[in-house]
């Protein structure tokens, strides 16, 4: 079952005066990506093929996705009422799609397919609690919170089935961790350029990944704070077998913070190039 639902929201308290601008086009990206969870799911349980237990669990999580993009493109058409949050999806899944013609994960091993998951989930948990953070918006604020909770739950879920398989498995730490920082560095893929490109930008627009990682991530890093950083880094610790605090994680975090910072300041500078 959801552990909450769309109608719950208190919607008749949208107040368009606390909207950030800079936001909306974060939200109207995010709610394709995540009701793209159907496709996703569909891949995990080409790769989970013979675990019924998980192959269950991905539909589950699917599920929730699906709710997720649907909160946000509502809020989104709230925010902008001259948007169409399903005419937008339909450009995104025309644009992007994932290879569903697949028996194996592209990972190397199940393993190393539910510790990318933990790194996507690791990622989405943070940035909802950041942007909720940074939003004075009442409705949005509840939303994102909504949906943090529901990511690191499935952070905890893929966490879970990884320790299942990894007895089985047995990748190392730094095995994990290659994994882990590469599932991390595909976050400047084409996934996220073309739900920005396909949700804010004109039908007509010529598709520039550059153009749209740039306007992306420019927004999107400017809403992490330390704390954000820090509990991001505590779950990647924590899924490649390490301790997730301490002093190397309070080092680590300080330089994930700086890092990400320079980050967003490179894809300020390409997006006033563009």
């Amino acid at each position: 079952m959801k552990h909450w639902r769309i109608e719950q929201m208190d919607w008749d308290g949208f107040d368009p005066s606390l909207v950030n601008p800079e936001i909306i086009p974060l939200v109207k990206a995010a709610s394709v990506v995540e009701r793209n969870g159907v496709d996703y799911a569909a891949y995990l349980k080409n790769v989970f093929a013979d675990d019924p237990d998980f192959r269950q669990a991905a539909d589950r999580w699917a599920h929730e996705e699906v709710q997720h993009g649907d909160a946000l493109g509502r809020w989104a058409m709230l925010a902008d009422p001259s948007w169409d949050y399903m005419h937008a999806f339909e450009r995104y899944r025309d644009s992007y799609r994932l290879d569903l013609d697949v028996d194996t994960s592209i990972r190397g091993s199940r393993t190393g397919e539910l510790i990318a998951r933990c790194m996507v989930e690791t990622g989405t948990s943070s940035f909802y609690t950041a942007l909720a953070d940074a939003t004075q918006e009442p409705v949005l604020k509840a939303v994102c919170k909504q949906i943090a909770a529901d990511e690191y739950r499935h952070f905890k879920l893929f966490y879970d089935h990884m320790h299942r398989y990894l007895k089985r498995e047995k990748l190392g730490v730094w095995q994990r961790a290659r994994i882990a920082i590469g599932r991390v560095g595909e976050s400047e893929d084409d996934e996220l350029a073309s739900a920005y490109h396909t949700t804010n930008e004109a039908p007509g627009q010529p598709y520039d990944h550059r153009r749209c990682i740039a306007a992306y991530m420019s927004r999107a890093l400017k809403v992490y704070q330390p704390r954000h950083t820090n509990r991001v880094t505590g779950m990647i610790l924590k899924t490649i077998g390490w301790a997730p605090h301490g002093r190397l994680h309070a080092v680590i975090a300080r330089v994930f913070y700086w890092l990400l910072k320079l980050q967003q300041k490179r894809f300020a500078r390409m997006a006033e190039a563009t």
